[in-house]
């Protein structure tokens, strides 16, 4: 699979000065991490799951999560287990490309018995997603986790959701993120992302975020996330990759605010694109996805399909940063210095600036390059013709 694999390849060539690369579930997890993109989140109890897994996948979704926790009532438990067993050999005899699939599953027992339901049809399965995580239900979860690849033979990754209250509590937080991050640093070999519960952490305070605010007009979200990089996304080798929060709205609202999409990128027939992203609300979207970024975060939890094509059109690295990302990391610059860049508008320091330019460059590889007259309403309009 490839981000934009779904659009046809003259049209990728005219969008792309260097095209993602084809990966798949046994790259390595330093790819694997990078290249999640949006994940798209489905209720396990759907009845036709093989269906809507395959469906997605043809319309560039590369990720997803099935989800036996907080998306289904208590009671639909064991049927969805079986619903997922079902949907995985449906799968697995169709044969052909699937997305990264995970399994969102609520204790660690669920890990070992599905992975044993599953037969066969488990070599579809990239692994798990855990929730509420902390170091004291983390170690059970991870433990289950690495005894089912032992009896399986077969990889798993595991995604820890950090949505507690006792990460957003202040005065259990310090120690509840030294908690995580022992943990995660003992089954780093496990762990190929970790994932930001904001609906979560809304909930303990009784609040929602309205569709034009983004989860960093939430200052107690915020500053969730802020101490959540801080901690658990360092660039020294020992962080993570972390991915963004989940954006709940995808139909029309009444709006307070002006729309938050500037006219000047869409021009000509574009303006209609402008239109109906706001009509949707996704400018809301596009700007918390922005905000992800300078954050420090890669990739975003998606509850509706409409949602994966922007997250991977801004993912794409632009043909400038790529250049700068470039002129830092030559090798006549390992001693440092500063130059101004090939655009002329800004100062690249090698040594402050490396750690972004390798970030930059793992994501040029994964979601690719754009041509240097292509922006993000070129991708977003090529995706939505396709």
């Amino acid at each position: 699979m490839r981000h934009f694999g779904h659009i046809p390849p003259t049209v990728r060539e005219n969008l792309f000065h260097q095209e993602p690369v084809v990966f798949d579930a046994g790259s390595p997890a330093r790819t694997l991490s990078a290249a999640l993109g949006a994940t798209l989140y489905s209720p396990a109890t759907r009845p036709r799951l093989a269906d809507d897994v395959a469906k997605q996948a043809g319309r560039g979704v590369v990720s997803m999560v099935l989800c036996l926790e907080d998306s289904i009532d208590d009671g639909e438990v064991p049927g969805a287990e079986e619903n997922l067993v079902r949907q995985f050999a449906e799968l697995d005899a169709r044969g052909g490309e699937q997305p990264l699939l995970f399994v969102r599953v609520r204790e660690p027992a669920q890990i070992s018995d599905l992975v044993h339901r599953l037969g066969a049809s488990a070599r579809l399965l990239s692994g798990f997603v855990l929730p509420k995580f902390t170091e004291e239900r983390g170690v059970a979860f991870l433990e289950a986790l690495t005894a089912a690849e032992a009896a399986s033979g077969h990889r798993l990754f595991a995604m820890p959701v950090l949505e507690s209250p006792q990460l957003l509590h202040l005065e259990t937080r310090a120690e509840t993120l030294r908690g995580i991050a022992r943990t995660v640093d003992k089954y780093r070999d496990r762990v190929l992302a970790l994932r930001l519960g904001v609906t979560d952490f809304c909930s303990a305070y009784g609040l929602r975020r309205a569709p034009d605010m983004t989860a960093y007009d939430v200052q107690i979200v915020a500053g969730v996330i802020a101490d959540v990089v801080n901690v658990l996304g360092r660039s020294d080798g020992t962080g993570f990759t972390i991915t963004g929060p989940v954006w709940e709205y995808f139909r029309v609202q009444e709006r307070m605010f002006k729309p938050q999409l500037r006219r000047s990128p869409f021009v000509g027939q574009a303006e209609a694109l402008r239109a109906s992203l706001i009509e949707h609300d996704m400018d809301g979207l596009l700007r918390e996805i922005a905000l992800d970024r300078a954050n420090g975060l890669l990739g975003k939890t998606c509850i509706h399909p409409s949602h994966v094509l922007p997250v991977h059109a801004l993912s794409v690295v632009s043909h400038e940063e790529f250049s700068d990302a470039q002129d830092i990391l030559r090798p006549e610059h390992d001693g440092g210095g500063v130059m101004r860049s090939a655009y002329t508008n800004k100062m690249n320091e090698v040594k402050p600036h490396r750690a972004w330019a390798e970030r930059t460059m793992l994501r040029a590889e994964v979601f690719g390059v754009a041509r240097e007259d292509v922006g993000f309403v070129e991708l977003l309009t090529a995706g939505i013709a396709d």
